[in-house]
């Protein structure tokens, strides 16, 4: 972990920042598979955070199955978030 981490102060924030971006994300995609009741606070607001993280992205695409649609519109901005992130991190690092 620490190699990860490591270096530039700066670049360790955007990476824990967008780490945790991504867990909020993959954790909601995880609560809605296995159909978590939304009525608990923690899931509640996992999903309200994770509708934020995702709100330029959602409905994106047209996909009829719930399950792809969920795994597809939270996975995404996910994606991009961590691509985007450590890319920007990696850069501030070696500056």
């Amino acid at each position: 972990m620490s190699r990860r981490y490591g270096g530039n102060p700066a670049a360790t924030g955007i990476l824990v920042i967008v780490d945790v971006m991504a867990l909020i994300l993959i954790l909601w995609i995880a609560f809605f598979l296995v159909n978590a009741n939304t009525a608990n606070d923690i899931v509640s607001w996992v999903r309200h955070a994770a509708d934020w993280l995702s709100g330029w992205s959602r409905d994106m695409f047209t996909i009829r199955d719930d399950t792809w649609r969920t795994i597809v519109n939270y996975g995404l901005p996910a994606v991009v978030y961590l691509l985007i992130g450590h890319a920007v991190a990696g850069r501030v690092n070696r500056s």
